[in-house]
């Protein structure tokens, strides 16, 4: 497993107002983030655990799925979470023109505001593509990226037990920005083992701090 890809340690020249891939702190901190979800079955005990070890992630939410599970994003607000944007269908941006994509981002921000207030949120582009025209747009409005800097791998849907030990032996470092997924029961499980473990070693958890949407 390569957590830190080629493409975000490229990404990192870029200013960090542009795109956000590590996030700098006095503190000994992990900054937290989900994909994919809402979703009715993972994403609950994913916010069981956060508040079990007070953690506390960004949660980059499908437009299409907010409505379909409002339950769930209430609760994701509710007990101290952010919100973010993952588009409203997941499509590879690539394949859609600028305005297309701009649509794709300004559905779901007005979907998630009805449950944060945010008018926008950051926007974390599906499966980290991410087209010129989109960054130069996001450019010229000010807009950031929520991109990230450590990739646990999740989404390969290997047993927890091998992801696990594929974190363990090339660990996050404070400021990194942790990509997984809520919409997978490995996602789960991975958590557990490792909430417990980033406490001992005296890292906080948090969500990414708010920037421009």
């Amino acid at each position: 497993m390569q957590p830190r890809s080629r493409k975000t340690r490229l990404l990192r020249l870029l200013p960090s107002r542009l795109v956000t891939t590590r996030v700098r702190s006095r503190e000994k901190v992990l900054f937290l983030t989900f994909d994919d979800g809402p979703d009715p079955e993972h994403t609950p005990p994913v916010l069981d655990l956060l508040k079990a070890h007070d953690a506390t992630a960004t949660f980059f939410l499908i437009g299409n799925r907010i409505d379909a599970y409002p339950a769930v994003v209430r609760r994701i607000v509710a007990e101290g979470h952010a919100l973010g944007n993952h588009s409203w269908s997941h499509p590879f941006m690539s394949t859609l023109p600028i305005e297309g994509q701009m649509d794709e981002i300004a559905r779901t921000d007005a979907s998630l505001s009805a449950y944060d207030g945010q008018a926008t949120h950051p926007f974390r582009p599906p499966c980290g593509v991410l087209p010129r025209n989109l960054l130069a747009r996001f450019a010229r409005t000010g807009r950031t990226v929520a991109f990230w800097s450590y990739d646990s791998h999740d989404y390969e849907r290997l047993p927890a037990a091998t992801l696990i030990e594929q974190v363990r032996a090339n660990p996050p470092r404070s400021g990194d920005v942790l990509l997984m997924h809520d919409d997978n029961a490995d996602t789960v499980e991975l958590l557990a083992g490792l909430l417990p473990q980033w406490r001992a070693q005296g890292f906080a958890v948090r969500a990414m701090p708010a920037g421009r949407g």
